[in-house]
């Protein structure tokens, strides 16, 4: 009883793909099929007719990601009526479009539109069945190509929404990896201030010179402190964060690890192959903990992406530029376009999370030589 419930309360899938110009191609590619067959099909009586029903219904074929139960009600149904009138089942092999609305209700339909929608197809199959339309032998071949086709439907569903949590799940991660970092940054801040502030109570009646220093020290520390936490705030209030479910001593070693900053983006620099040679311009200063440690992360991936995929790779660039308003990054190699896209996998999809919550934007594709990754982020104080 619990598994029919479950199915029942199914949701639909969400964000089913919009309507383009391969769903209008195809439904004239149905009714272009219906005429040559009206055409050329002398033999098959009341050919006309059928032509009028695939005309009439073909068009249900664009709305079957939105509205698969009403797609499969109308076309299933209206069918019925020509077939009374000609006392047979249409005979047109161009009806086969009536397969994919099947397909699209258990691909994009809800638990309880895959249920009714089942049943109108049955009962459309028993009644021809009794009317004498169909033979038990066409009764069980009908039923294994719609067996086919709604497992068909299932399958490519479960399957979008395997990889749809895969990549929600690395969004996740990559959340809190930078919650992570910005609390360590913010708490290396806050621990300043209170020093310095402990060091100008000390000095500030012998030496009111150094107690000034020391608040002009605070003052600086408590900006930077006050720019990360709205960062940290900003990524914190996402409805999709939440804490990790998980525990153990790698989760405690990567809190207690510090942060990367820019400057370790120059560590990733190797001479052995694939060489990894490293430009950093402008003044590393101007960067926040935040954005350097976002850069080199996103650089580490970069890397890390490129020797594992471009197979025959000898140099893999990296570049990094302060300008006045933001950070550029630029990691690119000379692989060649890789076979399979691996390079946009799901570490693609944790870099583009990291830079936008950060204000930035993060592109990854094939150019002339291999494959190349581009990330600009905003400087604090930037527009």
């Amino acid at each position: 009883m619990s598994a029919i419930r479950s199915v029942w309360d199914e949701p639909r899938p969400a964000d089913p793909p919009v309507r383009v110009w391969r769903d209008r191609v195809l439904v004239a590619a149905v009714v272009a099929g219906a005429v040559i067959e009206a055409v050329t099909r002398t033999d098959v009586q009341g050919r006309w007719l059928e032509l009028a029903t695939v005309v009439v219904l073909a068009p249900t074929l664009l709305w079957r990601r939105t509205h698969p139960l009403r797609a499969v009600v109308v076309a299933f149904v209206a069918s019925t009526v020509p077939a009374l009138v000609l006392g047979r089942d249409l005979a047109f092999a161009s009806n086969i479009f009536m397969l994919v609305l099947a397909y699209a209700l258990f691909r994009w339909g809800s638990g309880r539109e895959m249920v009714l929608g089942a049943a109108v197809v049955l009962a459309k199959m028993g009644t021809n069945a009794a009317l004498g339309f169909l033979t038990l032998a066409d009764v069980g071949i009908g039923c294994l190509i719609l067996g086919a086709t709604f497992a068909l439907g299932l399958a490519l569903r479960y399957r979008s929404g395997a990889r749809r949590r895969e990549r929600e799940q690395v969004v996740l991660l990559e959340r809190e990896r930078l919650a992570r970092d910005l609390h360590d940054v913010v708490g290396h801040h806050i621990s300043a201030v209170a020093v310095r502030a402990q060091a100008g109570i000390a000095v500030s009646r012998t030496d009111p010179g150094a107690a000034a220093d020391a608040l002009r020290v605070i003052e600086e520390q408590a900006s930077r402190a006050l720019a990360e936490m709205r960062t940290l705030v900003r990524v914190l209030r996402s409805d999709e964060l939440r804490p990790d479910e998980g525990g153990g001593g790698a989760h405690e070693a990567d809190e207690l690890a510090p942060g990367p900053t820019l400057a370790d983006v120059e560590r990733l620099a190797d001479p052995a192959l694939p060489r990894v040679e490293v430009d950093l311009e402008g003044d590393p200063a101007r960067v926040s903990a935040a954005v350097g440690g976002a850069v080199q992360r996103i650089a580490q991936e970069s890397v890390t992406n490129a020797r594992r995929h471009a197979r025959g790779a000898t140099r893999i660039t990296v570049r990094v530029t302060v300008g006045e308003t933001t950070v550029r990054l630029r990691v690119s190699d000379d692989g060649g376009v890789p076979v399979s896209v691996a390079h946009g996998g799901y570490g693609i999809a944790g870099m583009r999370e990291r830079a936008a919550l950060l204000g930035g934007t993060l592109d990854a594709g094939p150019d002339a030589a291999g494959w190349t990754v581009e990330a600009v982020l905003p400087l604090p104080g930037a527009a």
